[in-house]
């Protein structure tokens, strides 16, 4: 697709955003926020955080600019890329930008709490979102519908599909100031329907997180505790290519237990140091390549030529 790549730090739940006011339906099973985050807050990633600008802030924000130079508000974003990279975190980021509330769906979770009555729940979300408008509203999961599920568990059918394009189309056409983001682990599962012009045409790889990401990921996760002289937060980053942002979260969580442990059988407090860290990267390994893959092969042999050239690219980089 051409565009840039990169990931996003950690989401930490319960962030304690502050609510939109307006209530959600029970289809939603969530709650409109205000999101304190911008992409300032994304730790690296500059080419990700410029197309993000470019493509969606920008335009947004001054509308005789995007007269002069014909620019359409037409079409979502659809991210993916492996899971725990931050794909939650940046759509949230985005929003914060726009100065838009936050509605987050897991189209899943909607899926199996609402079957037979999933297509209604399409539109109930839309709504949602409407009725606090401006507001992002962050499909997750998008896969959920995919075709390739046909027949399976989480399969709803070809009119939720309809629908959903149906809900796209109106956001985008109507200019009702709901701005839509969705996220997958697997788009060669979603239907191709939803990535047609003025739905979902434009496309984020989002990658693990580079070492500068990764140094601000650990140095988050870490704020407030105790560390050793000796911990080099930006050495141990170098350590960790391919992990997630999810994993090191867990790399942090394991060593600050790690940490602990040892100061409750002492009987003395100790900081987290270099030591308790190098256990964790023996027993937390890098949970992304499995994804890259599977990935490959569909790159590979996609349908749609040049749906995955930034996949390709990165993969080629890599060796």
């Amino acid at each position: 697709s051409g565009e840039p790549q990169g990931g996003a730090p950690v989401d930490p739940e319960g962030s304690g955003e502050p609510r939109r006011g307006v209530s959600v339906d029970q289809w939603v099973l969530g709650e409109v926020v205000e999101p304190r985050v911008t992409l300032s807050d994304v730790g690296g990633m500059p080419a990700i955080k410029r197309w993000l600008s470019t493509a969606f802030v920008s335009p947004l924000r001054d509308p005789e600019l995007r007269r002069l130079f014909g620019r359409s508000l037409r079409g979502g974003l659809l991210q993916y890329g492996p899971p725990g990279c931050g794909k939650t975190f940046l759509a949230r980021a985005l929003a914060g930008e726009l100065q838009a509330g936050f509605l987050r769906v897991d189209l899943a979770h909607v899926v199996d709490m609402w079957l037979g009555y999933s297509r209604r729940s399409v539109h109930e979300i839309f709504e949602t979102a409407r009725a606090a408008a401006p507001c992002l509203l962050y499909l997750d999961q998008l896969d959920a519908i995919g075709p390739r599920r046909a027949g399976r568990r989480h399969s709803i059918g070809r009119g939720v599909v309809d629908q959903l394009v149906a809900e796209l189309y109106s956001a985008s056409e109507e200019h009702e100031g709901v701005f839509v983001v969705a996220a997958t682990e697997h788009p060669w599962d979603v239907d191709a329907l939803l990535r047609r012009p003025g739905r979902l045409d434009h496309r984020l790889l989002v990658l693990p997180p580079d070492l500068q990401a990764r140094e601000a990921i650990i140095r988050a996760v870490l704020d407030g505790r105790p560390l050793a002289d000796d911990l080099d937060l930006a050495a141990l980053a170098a350590r960790t290519d391919k992990y997630s942002a999810a994993d090191l979260a867990q790399l942090c969580e394991s060593a600050a237990a790690a940490a602990l442990e040892a100061s409750m059988v002492s009987n003395s407090s100790r900081p987290i140091a270099l030591a308790d860290f190098t256990r964790g990267l023996h027993e937390i390994r890098p949970s992304t390549p499995p994804w890259f893959e599977l990935a490959r092969d569909y790159a590979r042999f996609a349908a749609e030529p040049g749906s995955y050239d930034d996949l390709v690219s990165y993969l080629r980089g890599r060796g």
